[in-house]
């Protein structure tokens, strides 16, 4: 099977299924792609749709976000969780003024140079803010690519060499073309190619897909293992994380106190979201966001 098998027929369901999201709208801003891309990361875009469109309304432009001090990045960043990454696009919004003007830029490595930008944020900001040719290889697309081509059921736990060469000998040769076949195949895997249940009935690869031809081979490495929620740190960073998000100004530690049982986890966590930058002391017993 070549690339140029691939290429029809999912340009062309792309064509017909496309959904319309605000960031991939013609006049979407490099900046928006760039906002929704670090929103999107382990988030549904269900949820990302009203934040997104609140951060965009609020700070239109990245000059606007620099301006604000980072807790009001944070505020906003709601309950999308990893609120780190409010942080990042915080700094990468001071960055882009102090470095670019107050334009996110279209190169490739100017991007990743940006706080908080890795190879996948800076592939696909330049993909789709700027139409140009990389590999962009996200948790959808490889898995399309490892079950279309490499007949396996999911791709590895970290992207490997091998996955860039494929990717990148699936590319088309033509920049638009390559920007669009970049999101065609993270839609196909986000709507169609799903983990649990594909939906391989209505896959526009159904006929050429190595892994449907070979009969559906189940997953033979290490088990995938959901992430935990209930009782994690990460549930009890959150409720600080909430106390903190809803407050006016500087918060008593006793209310902090009030949301988490186990008095040894909530020290730990609050420390940690003092070292993350995501909360500070702002008195002896009293905290607020940065």
């Amino acid at each position: 099977m070549t690339a140029t098998d691939l290429h029809g027929p999912v340009l062309h369901w792309y064509d017909a299924h496309a959904r319309d999201l605000p960031w991939r709208r013609p006049e979407a801003s490099p900046w928006s792609v760039l906002v929704s891309e670090l929103m999107l990361q382990q988030t549904p875009v269900t949820r990302v749709l009203p934040v997104h469109a609140a951060w965009l309304e609020r700070w239109p432009t990245p000059a606007d976000l620099a301006a604000e001090p980072v807790g009001e990045a944070v505020r906003a960043w709601g309950r999308l969780g990893y609120p780190r990454r409010a942080l990042r696009l915080h700094a990468a919004a001071v960055a882009i003024v102090d470095r670019h003007g107050g334009e996110v830029p279209d190169d490739h490595a100017d991007l990743l140079a940006l706080p908080g930008v890795g190879d996948y944020t800076a592939a696909a900001v330049a993909s789709f803010a700027f139409g140009q040719r990389h590999v962009v290889l996200d948790t959808n697309v490889r898995r399309v690519l490892a079950r279309a081509v490499s007949g396996t059921e999911l791709a590895p736990v970290s992207v490997t060499r091998a996955e860039r060469d494929l990717a990148a000998g699936l590319l088309p040769d033509d920049a638009p073309t390559a920007a669009t076949w970049a999101v065609a195949v993270m839609e196909l895997g986000a709507l169609v190619c799903t983990a649990a249940r594909p939906a391989c009935e209505t896959c526009p690869l159904r006929d050429r897909c190595a892994w449907r031809l070979a009969g559906h081979p189940a997953h033979d490495g290490p088990p995938r293992r959901g992430q935990a929620w209930q009782g994690t740190d990460r549930q009890c960073r959150g409720r600080l994380m909430a106390v903190l998000r809803e407050a006016e100004g500087a918060v008593d530690k006793r209310r902090l106190d009030a949301t988490w049982p186990d008095a040894g986890q909530r020290e730990r966590c609050l420390a940690s979201l003092v070292a993350d930058g995501l909360a500070v002391a702002t008195g002896p017993t009293t905290y607020a966001l940065p």
